[in-house]
This record gives C-alpha cells, sequence and structure tokens, in this order.
C-alpha cells in the first residue's frame, strides 16, 4: 500500500536590521543544517530548504504554498536570529499543515575568546525563538517543540518522531475503512459516531453488505488460489495436527480465496481498512482468519466485531511506522485472560483468529482448528508468539459527547511455558506501572477490550497527534497513581466537554 513521498520544509526566520551579510550567513548555517539532518539517516524523510523568511508577504507565501504541495507534511520553523513576531501572524493563521518548533543555534558552544555583539546579534535564537514561541502560544496553535543542538542524536531523534506523526495527521484524512456487515450485536464498545470521527480525524467509515463483497472472493480462479497456496507453503510451517493433509489444503485454499478477493474489493473501492463481524457470515465458507491477518501485514488496519474505529488505529499506526528499520510490528490485539501469581502478572493478549504477523517471534505456523462462534467450517489462521520488548496499546473511545485516546506502556514477554492447546497468535505482556495499577486505569478511563498495538511508536508520538485532532489523550505509564490518574480524568471533562 504505497504512500506520498512525504517532505518536510525547513523556514528559517530573521530580519534585515544587521544588514544583508548576516543574512547571508543565516541562509548558509540554515542550509548547513538541512544538509545535516539529510545526511544523519535518522530521519525518515527528507527535509527540504526553504530561503529565509523576513516579511510577513514571503512569510505567508511559503506556509500557502506547503498547504498546497501535496507532498509537504509539515514545516520545521527557527529563528536564527530575531524575528518580529507579528510578520509571522498572517502565514501562521492560514497554514493548514503539522508544524514543529526547533529550538536551535547554529553553534553547539559560546566561543569564549572571540565573542563580541556582532556574533551575540547574529546568533540568538535564544531571543528569537522565544518571540516567535510567544505568538504562536497567544495565536492557541499546536506545535511540536524541541529544544536542543541540531546535531545531536536525541534531538534527531525526535525530529525524526514528529515527522512520523505529522504523516499520520495529514493520512489520517485518507484513511476509509470498510465495514463487512454491522457491530456486533449488543456490544458498546464498538459502537461510535463515525460522523463526529470524519469530522475529527477525517475518516469515512462505509457498511458494505456481506454477499457483495463475497461476489469478488467467489470471482477468484483456482490458479490463483494455488499460486497463493504455494506462498503460503514457502513462508509457513502447516501443521495438520492429525488431519488429512488434503482436507487440511482445502480448508487452507478458503482462506487463501477470501484473501485474494478482499484485497481485490479493497483496492477497488479504495479502502484502507476492513471490520468483519462472526455473525454475519453470509456465503462465507469461513470467519477470515488467515487472510485478515495476511491483509494486516500487507498494510491494511482491522477491527473485530465490527470495531472501525480500532481498524482505522491500526491502519494510522502502520501508517507511523512505514519504512522504519527494525520495525517490529503494529497489529489489532484484544486482552483475554489474566495471569494473577504474584510477581509474573501479566496480560493474555490474543484474538479468536486475526492477529497480525507482523509482530511474530519465531516460526509461524498454520493451524485448522474448530471455532464455536460464526457456525461455518474450520478456518485456518497463522499462529504464532510475539516478539518480546516493550511497545503501547492504545484504545480510541467514543464518550458521548467526545473522543478519548488512552495510551498504555506495555512490557512485552514470553509466557512461562508454551500453551499448545491454544491455536491462535499470542502476546503476553504487563501495563506499566503494573498489572493492578494499570488494568485500573485503564477500566477508569473507558478503555477497550479491543487495542492498536505497536512496538515501533512511542506514548508522546501517539499523544502529540491525539493534541494535533484536538481530542483528549490520556497517559498510563511508569509513573501512573490512580489518585493522580483520576484528577487527569476530571480535568479532561472540564477542559473537553
Amino acid at each position: 500500500m504505497k504512500k506520498k513521498d512525504y517532505k518536510f520544509w525547513f523556514c528559517t526566520g530573521s530580519q534585515d536590521l544587521y544588514g544583508d551579510e548576516v543574512l547571508q550567513h543565516v541562509a548558509a548555517h540554515s542550509k548547513e543544517i538541512v544538509e545535516e539532518l539529510n545526511r544523519s539517516g535518522v530521519l525518515p524523510y527528507e527535509v527540504v530548504w526553504k530561503p529565509v523568511l523576513i516579511t510577513n508577504q514571503l512569510i505567508r507565501k511559503t506556509f500557502n504554498e506547503a498547504n498546497e504541495d501535496e507532498c509537504c507534511a509539515g514545516v520545521i520553523t527557527w529563528m536564527h536570529t530575531f524575528s518580529p513576531a507579528k510578520s509571522w501572524i498572517l502565514g501562521l493563521q492560514e497554514f493548514r499543515k503539522p508544524l514543529l518548533h526547533l529550538h536551535t543555534q547554529y553553534n553547539e558552544e559560546l566561543p569564549y575568546d572571540t565573542i563580541d555583539m556582532d556574533f551575540m546579534n547574529e546568533n540568538q535564537a535564544a531571543h528569537g525563538d522565544r518571540e516567535y514561541g510567544h505568538i504562536v502560544s497567544r495565536m492557541r496553535i499546536d506545535r511540536k517543540v524541541v529544544v536542543g543542538y541540531w546535531k545531536d542524536p536525541v534531538v534527531q531523534k525526535k525530529i525524526a518522531g514528529w515527522m512520523r506523526t505529522a504523516v499520520g495527521v495529514l493520512e489520517s484524512s485518507h484513511i476509509r475503512v470498510m465495514r463487512v456487515a454491522d457491530n456486533m450485536r449488543n456490544v458498546a464498545v464498538t459502537e461510535g459516531d463515525k460522523v463526529e470521527a470524519q469530522i475529527k480525524f477525517g475518516w469515512e467509515v462505509d457498511a458494505y453488505p456481506v454477499n457483495e463483497i463475497i461476489k469478488s472472493v467467489s470471482g477468484v480462479s483456482e490458479s490463483d488460489v494455488n499460486a497463493l497456496m504455494d506462498e503460503y507453503e514457502a513462508k509457513y510451517e502447516f501443521q495438520t495436527d492429525g488431519r488429512d493433509p488434503e482436507e487440511f489444503r482445502k480448508h487452507v485454499a478458503v482462506q487463501a480465496k477470501i484473501e485474494i478477493g478482499f484485497e481485490r474489493f479493497l483496492e477497488e473501492k479504495n479502502y484502507q481498512a476492513i471490520v468483519t463481524h462472526f455473525g454475519d457470515l453470509g456465503a462465507l465458507q469461513q470467519l477470515p482468519g488467515l487472510a485478515i491477518q495476511r491483509l494486516m501485514e500487507k498494510g491494511y488496519g482491522f477491527g473485530a466485531e465490527g470495531d472501525w474505529k480500532v481498524a482505522a488505529m491500526v491502519r494510522l499506526m502502520k501508517i507511523m511506522t512505514e519504512g522504519m528499520p527494525d520495525a517490529k510490528g503494529t497489529s489489532m490485539m484484544e486482552d483475554y485472560t489474566y495471569n494473577l501469581v504474584r510477581g509474573k502478572e501479566g496480560i493474555l493478549e490474543a484474538h479468536m483468529l486475526e492477529i497480525c504477523p507482523t509482530i511474530a517471534d519465531g516460526p509461524i505456523r498454520v493451524r485448522v482448528k474448530p471455532l464455536s462462534m460464526g457456525n461455518r467450517e474450520d478456518p485456518a489462521r497463522l499462529v504464532f508468539t510475539a516478539k518480546e520488548g516493550p511497545g503501547i496499546a492504545v484504545s480510541l473511545v467514543d464518550l458521548g459527547n467526545r473522543f478519548r485516546l488512552i495510551i498504555n506502556d506495555v512490557e512485552c514477554r514470553h509466557t512461562e511455558r508454551p500453551m499448545p492447546e491454544l491455536p491462535v497468535a499470542t502476546a503476553f505482556w504487563t501495563p506499566q506501572p503494573d498489572l493492578y495499577t494499570g488494568a485500573e486505569a485503564w477500566i477508569l478511563a473507558g478503555g477497550a477490550h479491543h487495542t492498536a498495538f505497536s512496538y515501533d511508536l512511542t506514548a508522546e508520538q501517539m499523544g502529540d497527534w491525539a493534541e494535533r485532532m484536538g481530542i483528549e489523550a490520556v497517559f498510563i505509564n511508569k509513573n501512573t497513581t490512580i489518585h493522580e490518574f483520576k484528577k487527569d480524568l476530571k480535568l479532561g471533562e472540564v477542559f473537553y466537554r
């Protein structure tokens, strides 16, 4: 699922008080910073240098050009010298894309032996950035502020993280979720205001009758199914569990046909996420399992039981991690059952079938087992255990008058012993700061049992996305106490009502 070749513009502020020579230095310094950022290998997208901005006309023109450029995902601003902030008002008023304020300076260390007033006047980001920061705050404009020396890898990583969030902000308005049938009956958390979601996030959420997509599945040729089966056999271990091999293959081939048919339908209708519901399968032979897992691996979002909010969030988080070196994976997940042994506490995460194989640790097996729900033949699914390491679990909930994003830092690890009788993909994690506090805080915040999970994004990135979208975000992490968390929820009720 290809996305745009996004770039970020680097806009440096100054003024003509100190003459042309200083402006030449400002331009040369900002070009050097851009070149170094691009050379660093840390940033996921290219930074594009723009001429130094010294007048409100040029600032306004540049920001509007950024608005119109489909490949511009955001603007990085820096005030090398003093830049009168009133010159930025019109441009900021009309700017519609993500904004980062890089508070840095060209020199890392004070030149103790040579510093004079000329140097002070030319290198006064400590002055200019505060003037600029004041007007952005006064105008109540959301932006990310990164402070530090531009060659510092920590600073570069912060810029890189914001870039991924910025792309998520832009791509959010292109997410279209296809609902196959409707939500699971009588389940509250999978419901939500789809109109408000389109207003807030840009998401389009549309429903299709099951049998309309089945037409696409029925049209898949036997040769296409056989070709995909060859890919399955090359990539996965077929664990027959004593079944006849031919009968086993027939079950797996049903999922291959569903995968091809669903993907063709999604491409034809231009959807990037999908939800299914085991209570309304129409003429499908099996509940989509392996097929959905494969679609998620290709970049599609997914939500179970009609949970379109999770489907959109999974798609969004996959966009944000696109091209990330050594990425460990992103998936839909569901809280299933606990281990409450003191010192070994954790939550066993899984779903009936549909967990993305990008998070798999080690070999992936194909298994065919009965499923009590759906009233269809035994579905094939990919079975594996998830990787160890830190991650985040995210839940977007509709509280009736607003959306809330709940973000929990979690620590994934392997279970003490294998679970050979459990034929689904699993993860096992302990929420921070511990199971008891984390679970209580999650429940107090109204968090869902479905989550969008990623090893590769941070709570800060998802919080920045929520802030840019104008919705509440609450964080459950190593510093969380229930007393303070309840205060945060009460403040959110006042601020976001």
